[in-house]
């Protein structure tokens, strides 16, 4: 029975089905948000999420039920249930944020999609890098933040009045969002070589460091294809060690099957001589 189920939860058509039921889930969620919607067809909106909700449940306990312990000791599968889980938590005004964190179920695509679990692997993979490189970033902005409060805080004090609204507007900057219109051309206006620091600002944390997250990720996508790609040539090489080992024995099979022919031509030969 519970190789039965696990053929049936394996297949690739029921992967499909839950793939396609997370997907119309996101449709549902979204027209949740829609008051009109809901005013009209509130009832069969819920109606239908609680349909969804039951088949993520029916499909966890299979799971369960199939992988047993094992099933808690994977970290997507415990992902999944504890997702579920939210989902299954009655949302009254008490306890209202757990009707917000039911989108959480459209995560669920990180589990079933291949491609997204490798990216997700990567950035758990870099969690380190990413950490070293935040603590050179968060220096960067401190470091330039005292600057700016020194030397624009008294004419502009909205953007560089103190030490948390110049890191404030220094991440404005670090996005490249109106920061030459919006903050470094009225700054010129007052500070005419202020372009110096702006530019080495954006040379540094633009440029350099936010780079920097950018080739740890594509660094850490390129390990994981290249350790999966080993593993797939060396699952290819034991297949092929295997056949040839078939074909070894299959040839040693057929001597044998010559040798007991002549040998029992021999006998038949040497019966009628005696005969």
């Amino acid at each position: 029975m519970r190789q039965q189920v696990k053929e049936f939860i394996t297949d690739k058509r029921f992967q499909h089905f839950i793939t396609g039921l997370i997907l119309f889930n996101g449709l549902i969620l979204g027209l949740a948000t829609s008051k009109p919607l809901m005013a009209s067809y509130g009832h069969v909106i819920e109606t239908i999420d609680q349909i969804i909700v039951g088949l993520f449940t029916i499909e966890i306990i299979l799971r369960i039920y199939v992988h047993r312990l094992s099933f808690f000791k994977d970290p997507w599968s415990i992902f999944d249930f504890a997702v579920v889980s939210i989902s299954l938590v009655p949302a009254g005004d008490g306890v209202s944020i757990l009707r917000v964190l039911r989108v959480l179920r459209l995560f669920r695509l990180l589990t079933v999609v291949p491609q997204m679990r490798v990216i997700i692997s990567a950035l758990i993979g870099v969690i380190p890098g990413i950490a070293s490189v935040s603590l050179v970033l968060m220096l960067f902005f401190y470091i330039f933040a005292i600057m700016s409060t020194n030397l624009f805080g008294n004419e502009f004090p909205d953007w560089f009045g103190t030490l948390g609204a110049s890191m404030y507007t220094l991440f404005q900057i670090m996005t490249l969002e109106s920061w030459s219109m919006g903050i470094a051309r009225p700054v010129l206006e007052v500070y005419p070589y202020a372009w110096i620091y702006f530019v080495i600002y954006i040379l540094i944390v633009t440029f350099i460091m936010v780079n920097l997250f950018i080739g740890l990720i594509v660094d850490a996508i390129f390990t994981i294809k290249g350790n999966e790609k080993e593993e797939m040539e060396k699952q290819t090489e034991n297949i092929q060690e295997i056949d040839n080992a078939i074909s070894e024995e299959q040839q040693k099979i057929n001597e044998l099957q010559a040798e007991v022919k002549e040998l029992k031509q021999l006998v038949v030969s040497i019966d009628k001589k005696l005969g």
